[in-house]
């Protein structure tokens, strides 16, 4: 397979909202949130945005989600998101907002880009992403590419 093609699929999922982390109390705050999840936290908020997809209309036929699958995920990440903004990154929060009114948005986009890794980084994921490309015209894609 093109590996050329895997990239940038790969590439382009991660970086569907890359946060803009210029001013460095909002790094701070961003690295504080990634740096205080572990890795069954990193999970559970991959199968929350999981979740989230599953819902949309052109979708949620494929998945058997139920309602309290959604709630239990809902309790699991609404109480992750209190213990980071209370407990482990309460002033670096309060310090970035002060000079940056969008820096909790920034800094849970930094923290959706992690899910999003957890989710990718499965040889499984990777597969199922990438099997588009035993369809596609290979020679017809490089007769471009190598004029």
């Amino acid at each position: 397979m093109n590996t050329i093609l895997k990239s940038l699929l790969f590439v382009g999922l991660l970086s569907v909202a890359p946060a803009s982390l210029a001013d460095n109390s909002t790094q701070q705050f961003a690295s504080c949130l990634v740096d205080n999840l572990n890795g069954k936290e990193r999970k559970k908020l991959a199968k929350w945005i999981f979740f989230a997809m599953a819902a949309h209309p052109e979708i949620e036929s494929f998945s058997n989600i139920t309602a309290n699958n959604y709630t239990n995920s809902d309790k699991a990440i609404g109480s992750l998101i209190t213990r980071l903004l209370t407990e482990n990154c309460s002033a670096e929060m309060k310090a970035a907002y002060k000079t940056n009114p969008q820096a909790i948005e920034q800094g849970f986009e930094l923290v959706g880009q992690v899910a999003m890794q957890e989710l990718m980084s499965n040889d499984k994921v990777m597969t199922a992403i990438t099997s588009y490309s035993h369809f596609t015209d290979q020679s017809k894609i490089n007769s471009i590419l190598v004029d």
